[in-house]
């Protein structure tokens, strides 16, 4: 059996106990059952080495946990820090470029659509882009090359034909 099926088998015997042992811990049905999928998710970027836990479960709770007091301690700061924190401002009217602009983006794929709005909407240079990314500035400017083809089409205003 692969490292999926075995979490698998895992999920199956243990969910729903630990997201009873988390509803107690949490008070929330919906933290709890997040927490637990949390932890299902780490399991399985673990592959084969989750797979070699003496006790899984135990690590699983022990994952879940820690999502939890994480999220706890987040909620802590927000809590102390959200009465300094400006209140949102007024709404503004988005005009159809940003809208557009937004749309044509997401047509790119992570990468090219990451250095994209880094380089034009960040204002980034390249190789802050590069640092930033933790990639070369070689492969920021092949992205941003490619993103701009990938764009031109998309953001082209079209030619209005001369009415005589």
């Amino acid at each position: 059996m692969g490292a999926e099926g075995y979490v698998r088998e895992v999920y199956d015997a243990s969910y729903v106990r630990l997201v009873v042992q988390l509803l107690a811990l949490t008070g929330d049905l919906a933290d709890a059952e997040d927490a637990v999928q949390e932890a299902f998710v780490k399991a399985l970027g673990q592959g084969a080495r989750f797979a070699r836990l003496d006790n899984p479960e135990a690590w699983l709770r022990t994952v879940a946990l820690n999502h939890v007091r994480n999220r706890w301690r987040h909620l802590d700061v927000v809590r102390r820090f959200q009465a300094k924190v400006p209140g949102p401002m007024a709404a503004h009217e988005i005009g159809p470029e940003p809208v557009a602009v937004v749309q044509a983006l997401g047509t790119l794929d992570l990468a090219h659509r990451t250095v994209a709005v880094l380089f034009y909407l960040a204002d980034r240079s390249v190789a802050d882009i590069a640092s930033e990314l933790g990639v070369p500035i070689g492969t920021v400017k092949t992205r941003l090359a490619r993103s701009r083809q990938l764009l031109a089409p998309l953001l082209s205003v079209p030619e209005e034909a001369d009415h005589v």
